[in-house]
Parts: structure tokens; C-alpha cells; sequence
């Protein structure tokens, strides 16, 4: 496995990742044989940042599936939040925002905290992309007070400071937030 960051930052107009096309491409081929539940989640996000959609709805679907014949909701869950950001994508916002909202409840309620995080993350960049900009910022306040609390990997705090930071600056009228994060980052579900 290549050590080279895939993701490199996010866009501060829409909040998606900024990646290393060559770096995602590298990791797809090496994981393109493998069929397990972690092997088909990693495709998901590497086929959508790399725009190639229709592939990663497939896979998205395929993933479900497996999680749910596996029997652990929680992974059927992250699954369905993984298909949502693909629709997110794909312009079926109000699709996504129904997914993730119905993702953000579960897990909330089974006290999946990590889970709810994730949604609430990705809830709030479909609203943000819908330009509902107080409603993402609650979205995003949230999920970064659950990931605080459950200290979390550096990476996905970061990106839910980021959007904090992108989030407000939008609202106080802030013509072009900052684009840059410290370091970039590793993990592909942020």
C-alpha cells in the first residue's frame, strides 16, 4: 500500500476533497480484486472522488447488500451514509438529505456516536451545497462535538473544523474562506 496521501485538503466553494488523482488511482487498482466489506467501502469513496459515479453507486449498493447479509447494523448503516454522499454527487440532494437524515436518527439512537458524526458530516455538506448554510453549521458543529468526545482520528476532526471555519466565514459575509488545512489527509471517510 502507498504511503501518499489521497486526500489533499477540501474546496472551500464546496467542501469536497482535493486529491491526488494518481494516488486514488494507485489504490483502486490495488484494491480492485478485493471483495470484503472494508475492500467495497474504500472503492465507494475513491470511485466518487474520482467522479466516476455510476461505478461508485454500484459498488455502494453492492456494499449494503453485503453489510446487510453480515447482520452488524452499524455497518449497514455507514453503508447507507457512503450511498448517500455518492448521490450528494450525483445531484440527488434531496435523495441524500433523506438518506442521511434517516442515518443521522439511527445512530443517534442506538448512541453510535461515531456513525451519527459521519452523517451529520455529510447532512451538512448537502446543505451546504444547497446553500443552507445555518443548518449545515449545526450539522457540522455537532458532528465535530461527537468526534471531540469519542477522540477521533486528527484527520476527521480536521475536516469538521474545516467546514466549521468555511461555514461561518459564509454566513459573516467572508468573501473567500481560507482553502488550506495543516497537513493533508488520511483517511478517506471524513
Amino acid at each position: 500500500m502507498s504511503d501518499a496521501p489521497i486526500i489533499l485538503g477540501y474546496d472551500p466553494e464546496t467542501l469536497r476533497e482535493r486529491i491526488d488523482v494518481d494516488a486514488a488511482e494507485a489504490r483502486l487498482a490495488e484494491i480492485a480484486v478485493l471483495r470484503s466489506l472494508t475492500a467495497l467501502n474504500e472503492k465507494v469513496a475513491l470511485l466518487r472522488m474520482l467522479g466516476r459515479l455510476d461505478e461508485a453507486f454500484d459498488t455502494a449498493q453492492t456494499a449494503y447488500r453485503q453489510s446487510r447479509f453480515t447482520g452488524a447494523r452499524e455497518d449497514a448503516l455507514a453503508a447507507r451514509v457512503r450511498k448517500a454522499q455518492v448521490q450528494q454527487f450525483q445531484g440527488k440532494h434531496d435523495v441524500a438529505l433523506q438518506d442521511l437524515t434517516g442515518c443521522v436518527d439511527e445512530a443517534l439512537t442506538h448512541e453510535w456516536d461515531e456513525l451519527a458524526a459521519f452523517a451529520l458530516q455529510h447532512r451538512g455538506k448537502v446543505r451546504f451545497e444547497q446553500r443552507e448554510y445555518t443548518e449545515a453549521l449545526v450539522d457540522f458543529e455537532r458532528a465535530h462535538e461527537l468526534r471531540l468526545a469519542r477522540g477521533v482520528a486528527a484527520d476527521q476532526l480536521q475536516s469538521s473544523k474545516f467546514a466549521i471555519r468555511v461555514t461561518r466565514a459564509i454566513l459573516e459575509g467572508d468573501e473567500e474562506p481560507s482553502s488550506e488545512l495543516s497537513e493533508p489527509i488520511t483517511s478517506i471517510d471524513s
